[in-house]
């Protein structure tokens, strides 16, 4: 992992271990995938103010998230099927994160379930909620991340309907793999460590769900059940359901307007995350890093503001702590380093963003976290 020196390197390594439709489904976007490209473009569109001849020897990359001190302004995202990036994923990614210090969030579309990671780490983790028309399971699953002692919930509501992406369908992606189709299994053929892993992982399926929901009794229905369970009433009143229900620190996932921020203020929410949902729902909707001054500017003072949408480097993290947020969370970048080696393949992502803000830290004459704002940047 040491040769690993960035995010992409890492990337690379996962794409030549990973099977093309578990990588393809991590890596890709919607439709034309244009939000996609644009959260990483945009963000590398601004430049840093390099300062000269400041002493920054006692510089600090510590910050608060959520009240907690944690060692890097990172989270680790919500991403689905981890456990098909490497056989047992979830857990893999968590104690990586744990490890690091800071926080990591398992996906409702998890392989391992809340039970499975919850049993297998030492520190509370936060949960990804998608609401469905179920809400029976909705409310299940909630006293399930509570029994676990997570931490947070993080309430992702920018899908009610499914954005379709091409790859997913032209590679015939399904959970577990199909092996009837023969390009899926010579794919496979060529990859035995990754199949070895999945194969000794614990589960084969998504965990939150299997076995939790009557008449789940083979994957065709499972996934079946899924694809028509994304709720396009979703709304309002659905978050003041959910945080009656929680309780605890509530994060609302997938803001990309300044109005729609300003009515998540007034939920209670203790923290929003201006996210596209990484490309992955409205193709052509503004990039992330676009959206996210606007959004801090109007209700920054008044809830907590965390960055999702491009984010591969220190640098990045820099740019969007600069224009407003206070922390940031990464999805394929951790996903890379999963593929790429485990949870060694994580903790170098980790590694690396945290290394990677440090030295942009002190190239910017900037000493701590909270320093870093837009003079830090050449507008």
């Amino acid at each position: 992992m040491k040769t690993m020196t960035c995010i992409e390197d890492l990337r690379q390594t996962a794409r030549r271990k990973v099977p093309r439709a578990f990588f393809e489904y991590a890596d890709g976007g919607a439709y034309a995938e244009e939000t996609l490209r644009a959260n990483s473009a945009e963000l590398h569109r601004i430049k840093l103010r390099q300062r000269i001849l400041v002493d920054v020897a006692a510089r600090s990359t510590k910050t608060q998230i959520l009240g907690e001190w944690v060692p890097l302004p990172l989270m680790l995202a919500p991403i689905g099927l981890c456990g098909m990036q490497h056989g047992d994923g979830e857990i893999l990614a968590c104690r990586a994160a744990h490890e690091a210090g800071i926080p990591f969030t398992l996906s409702t579309m998890s392989i391992c379930s809340i039970e499975d990671v919850a049993a297998a780490v030492k520190k509370p983790f936060w949960f990804q909620l998608y609401v469905m028309k179920d809400r029976g399971f909705i409310g299940s699953l909630i006293e399930r991340a509570r029994a676990a002692k997570c931490s947070a919930l993080v309430l992702t509501v920018d899908l009610q309907v499914l954005g379709q992406r091409h790859k997913d369908i032209k590679n015939g992606m399904t959970v577990p793999p199909e092996l009837m189709r023969l390009d899926t299994l010579l794919d496979i053929a060529t990859k035995p460590r990754w199949a070895l892993s999945v194969l000794r992982g614990k589960r084969k399926s998504f965990g939150n769900i299997s076995g939790h929901v009557a008449g789940m009794d083979n994957v065709n229905s499972l996934s079946t059940w899924i694809s028509g369970q994304f709720d396009p009433a979703l709304n309002w009143k659905d978050v003041e359901w959910v945080a009656g229900l929680w309780g605890g620190k509530l994060i609302l996932k997938g803001i990309l307007d300044v109005e729609d921020a300003r009515i998540a203020v007034k939920t209670g929410a203790a923290a929003l995350i201006v996210s596209n949902h990484g490309g992955r729902q409205l193709d052509g909707a503004p990039s992330s890093i676009s959206m996210l001054p606007k959004i801090a500017d109007a209700v920054g003072s008044d809830i907590e503001v965390m960055f999702d949408g491009g984010i591969r480097s220190g640098q990045d993290v820099f740019r969007a702590l600069a224009l407003g947020a206070r922390s940031c969370m990464s999805g394929r970048a951790y996903i890379y380093g999963l593929g790429a080696g485990g949870q060694a393949g994580v903790a170098r992502a980790i590694e690396i963003i945290k290394n990677e803000l440090d030295v942009t830290m002190a190239l910017t004459g900037t000493k701590s976290v909270g320093d870093i704002g837009r003079d830090s940047l050449v507008m």
